[in-house]
């Protein structure tokens, strides 16, 4: 309880000395540890108590979790669903489900829903609720809110007014400054059959949230960078990837490199962005679908549809950390026993393909964690209006860090019958590994070519 108060002490010391050019008034931000999270979440639960009070998170490990593991056991393991619902019953629950989500359970008499009990587990560093009370007035978007500015290393906007600055928010979002992870991605095709796509061994860096950076951040800072290096199958072992995004996509657009060992050199790949297709996920999503959205805001037109309160995978340890891949799958959809679902407020955003953009969705929905800001599910659209494609992310939060944390990503094509999951840990010792930054000489191009040999 001290630790709370603190953190409320701390918003109001924040807000006091914000900047007097503010994203929301002075007034407006002290929400913010009042009757907001620091983060912009409502601190209340809703009228019903299906979704409880925020208290801070979860930051206590639970009982088998080994410091400086990256394996985290499952704390709500021993709770039973509340209910369930299939295509039996899901009309008396459509109104808490996703298109995707509603589209999977008529398609499949085996998809179920298993419905727990709401924990709100999200927790943040001190400074990055510090930064984030800074930012409430002193960010703002630019470009036609393609950009930002005026950034410290917190969410940059915890009180959202337009559809770009919640969407920033996502892509800002805290999960921890550096990770290492090895993880297995499988495919399912349209037959039930299941196959590895790739192992591979990705690194994850948000130099926007070095403790160390000082002052605001300017167009030309690096927010996010990931390298990948894979290992199988056998087709693809030694190839080796490297991705990095800026804060103003306008005056530096998305850098990317390749590795390929039948070539023996780093190539530039300017094309692993926006609506090419991941061959990672043979072909169920496109690059920016990656985190559920990733990358610039270029091609669509964004709307902030509101607050709703969605079913949505959440505190997912027993299907991140499964030990055998290829148990949580099953034909059509991932196995119901290692889905845990949960009621949460989402920040719902719609996004319409501008006119004279390419891409092959239309529009698409998006559901923004309040607590986290992690987008947890997506609903895509075709040009004529179909149910094209839907993702998900399966929320883990490390609690000993404490960081928000999602790697397990899934994805249905509606039009093929496929579907892809990634990021699967549980059979490596590894599991999710916070680890110091590297230096910046590893994040260049020829440092790629070391990372994918064989």
């Amino acid at each position: 309880m001290f630790k709370q108060k603190s953190i409320w002490a701390l918003t109001a010391l924040a807000l006091a000395s914000a900047a007097a050019f503010a994203a929301v008034s002075a007034d407006e931000a002290k929400k913010l540890g009042s009757t907001l999270t620091p983060v912009g979440a409502e601190m209340a639960g809703n009228a019903d108590k299906t979704i409880t009070a925020y208290t801070g998170g979860l930051t206590t490990a639970p009982a088998g979790f080994q410091k400086g593991s990256g394996i985290r056991p499952d704390p709500f393991a021993n709770e039973k669903p509340l209910y369930s619902i299939t295509g039996a019953n899901v009309a008396q629950h459509e109104g808490k489900l996703t298109a995707g989500t509603r589209e999977l359970l008529k398609r499949n008499p085996t998809m179920r829903v298993d419905v727990f009990p709401t924990h709100r587990t999200a927790a943040f560093p001190k400074y990055v609720l510090d930064n984030t009370i800074k930012n409430a007035t002193s960010v703002k978007t630019i470009d036609g809110g393609l950009g930002v500015e005026g950034t410290y290393a917190g969410i940059p906007f915890p009180i959202p007014k337009t559809g770009n600055e919640a969407m920033w928010n996502h892509l800002l979002r805290y999960a921890g400054q550096t990770y290492i992870v090895k993880y297995d991605s499988i495919n399912v095709n349209a037959s039930g059959s299941a196959v590895l796509a790739t192992t591979g061994e990705i690194i994850v860096d948000y130099p926007y949230y070095d403790p160390k950076r000082s002052g605001v951040s300017g167009e030309k800072d690096i927010y996010f960078r990931t390298k990948v290096a894979y290992s199988a199958p056998a087709r693809r072992a030694g190839e080796a990837l490297l991705v990095q995004d800026y804060i103003n996509p306008l005056e530096n657009g998305r850098k990317a490199w390749q590795y390929l060992p039948g070539q023996r050199r780093v190539k530039m790949s300017p094309d692993l962005a926006h609506d090419t297709p991941n061959p990672a996920t043979a072909g169920t999503s496109t690059f920016d679908d990656s985190f559920v959205f990733g990358g610039a805001l270029d091609r669509f037109e964004w709307k902030l549809v509101g607050k709703k309160e969605i079913l949505v995978p959440y505190n997912a340890y027993k299907l991140s950390y499964a030990k055998d891949p290829y148990a949580v799958t099953t034909p059509k959809h991932l196995n119901p026993d290692y889905v845990r679902w949960e009621l949460h407020r989402v920040w719902v955003v719609e996004a319409k393909l501008q006119e004279g953009k390419r891409h092959i969705y239309a529009t698409r929905t998006f559901y923004l964690d309040e607590d986290s800001w992690f987008a947890l599910a997506s609903d895509q659209y075709d040009a004529r209006g179909q149910l094209y494609r839907a993702g998900f992310t399966a929320f883990t939060p490390a609690y000993e860090q404490p960081a928000p944390a999602a790697t397990a990503q899934f994805f249905y094509d509606f039009a093929t019958g496929s579907y892809n999951i990634i990021g699967l840990l549980g059979a490596y010792p590894n599991g999710v590994k916070y680890i110091a930054p590297l230096s910046e000489k590893q994040w260049t191009p020829d440092a790629l070519a070391g990372a994918g040999v064989r």
